[in-house]
């Protein structure tokens, strides 16, 4: 379960990075990141599996999302009480 953690806590660091477009290249990125360029390229595959647009902009020195959005992570409550599901305490 740490290692899932982990991991999500890397994505949401770099969510971060890329949608400043503050990531520099591969090289800088990993480092800023404190992982290896093959850890750096692997949970980009990753994010772009979980359908994030993902592209290295060679203009901008900086790995940028193609559309705007951003990675969210966690439970998201309703505006319901526990009684509308059947539920007593």
């Amino acid at each position: 379960m740490d290692i899932m953690i982990r991991q999500i806590q890397i994505i949401e660091r770099m969510d971060q990075f890329i949608r400043m477009r503050a990531t520099g290249g591969p090289d800088e990125f990993a480092s800023r990141m404190g992982i290896s360029k093959t850890k750096l390229y692997r949970t980009i595959q990753l994010m772009k599996k979980l359908n994030a647009p993902v592209a290295y902009d060679i203009a901008e020195q900086s790995y940028v999302y193609a559309e705007a959005g951003e990675f969210t992570f966690g439970f998201c409550a309703k505006n319901r009480s526990i009684r509308e599901f059947g539920v007593s305490l």
